[in-house]
């Protein structure tokens, strides 16, 4: 097997019992790094640091991670100009806090005869938000729901 030091030099090739006298004379551990090579790569760390800043590195990671929740815009199809406006703007600020938005029309009674009128405002709602989202899917009727899901534009695409 090849072997590879703790600072990353070369040792040269050896047999598996070489290598392990190696490891135990630099109180080491004999760590497989890649076994399908041929021949077989090997590295003397101390593992169970290895494995530690491995985690460390991990929850760094995590900590800079941000979940993108979908929060949700409920109207009807007879909303009014103001109401929409106030809907409009709580949209706006969940997208530019990143989050996805999702904008439903609740349909009740006679209403589901002109579901037009719900697509309509679905589609004058995305065209508010245009400069700051992006569209996911043309509204789809489920039920008595219409809706559509809007996504924050990234930065890339607020430049062009």
């Amino acid at each position: 097997m090849r072997l590879v030091s703790a600072e990353g030099e070369q040792l040269g090739i050896m047999s598996a019992k070489e290598a392990m006298e190696k490891a135990e004379e630099a109180n080491l551990d004999l760590v497989k790094i890649s076994p399908n090579a041929v021949p077989p790569v090997c590295k003397l760390m101390d593992y169970g640091k290895f494995k530690f800043e491995q985690t460390k590195r991990e929850k760094e990671a995590k900590k800079n991670q941000r979940v993108v929740e979908v929060k949700e815009v409920r109207m009807s199809p007879s909303i009014d100009v103001n109401d929409f406006n106030v809907k409009l703007r709580n949209a706006q600020k969940f997208l530019a806090e990143g989050d996805r938005v999702k904008v439903t029309v609740r349909f009740r009674g006679r209403e589901m005869a002109h579901t037009e009128i719900g697509k309509e405002l679905l589609l004058k709602f995305a065209e508010q938000c245009a400069e700051v989202a992006t569209m996911d899917k043309e509204p789809k009727l489920d039920g008595r729901h219409m809706s559509i899901f809007l996504s924050a534009k990234t930065a890339k695409e607020t430049k062009k």
